[in-house]
């Protein structure tokens, strides 16, 4: 815990994908920053083994297990969060798969879905869920995590590529709908980041040359405060942090 209030003290942030990687270090990043975190992945274990650091590092978590593929579980998540906090501050949409790295036509339907179904669809039902909540918020903040391949210009990355660049227009879209409120949208590309992904996108590659997920989790601390007046914006997590320190 940082010593003091924590730039993000009294807020409720909700972080999915948070069992492990980038998502477990986002959420106890937030905490760390005072912020209440609410932790939502499929594996009850990682969650409990994020609780366990974060409540160490003296924070506190909500965990919510859930397969943001069973689509309804994001309603009742939101309605769970409404009861309990009253509002959402922050939106982190984490969570997401790799697929196959293969030829476009090669790709199996049942293997496009799976993709399309959490990278894109799960966030867009997270938009349509939690768009309330956030509005409750003096000045909600929500953050979604894409990538370089979202370009269109990466071959053999076939449905993450697309679902990837689908969820930039999506978040831009909704950025552009909000931009007379309160809220803020963006984008941050995490980047070449020591995870189990970038380990199963490039087997060969030495892991001791990358950031830690830790290192990139600071980039999500200042378009999530309050004071973050950018909106519809697509960074760089590297960006970010050349920004802060400066």
């Amino acid at each position: 815990m940082t010593d003091g209030p924590g730039r993000l003290s009294g807020r409720i942030a909700l972080i999915t994908g948070a069992s492990r990687g980038l998502g477990a270090a986002v959420a106890r990043a937030y905490a760390a920053e005072g912020a209440q975190v609410i932790v939502c992945a499929r594996t009850q274990g990682g969650l409990e083994e994020v609780d366990d650091a974060i409540r160490a590092e003296g924070g506190s978590a909500t965990l919510f297990p859930a397969d943001l593929r069973e689509f309804d579980t994001i309603d009742r998540m939101a309605l769970a969060i409404h009861q309990r906090f009253g509002r959402l501050d922050i939106l982190v949409g984490n969570a997401g798969i790799l697929g196959m790295l293969t030829p476009m036509h090669q790709i199996e339907p049942k293997q496009w879905d799976e993709v399309m179904a959490i990278n894109l669809t799960a966030n867009w039902r997270l938009v349509r869920a939690c768009d309330p909540l956030l509005r409750l918020s003096d000045a909600g903040r929500a953050i979604f995590v894409t990538s370089g391949a979202g370009d269109g210009r990466h071959p053999y990355w076939g449905a993450y590529a697309v679902s990837k660049g689908a969820l930039e227009i999506m978040a831009e879209t909704w950025a552009a709908e909000i931009e007379n409120t309160k809220m803020r949208v963006n984008l941050i590309n995490p980047g070449a980041t020591r995870t189990g992904m970038r380990a199963e996108a490039f087997p060969g590659e030495d892991p001791a040359t990358l950031p830690s997920a830790e290192e990139i989790a600071q980039a999500f601390v200042p378009p999530a405060e309050a004071s973050w007046t950018r909106n519809g914006e697509r960074f760089n997590a590297r960006d970010l942090l050349s920004m802060d320190r400066a």
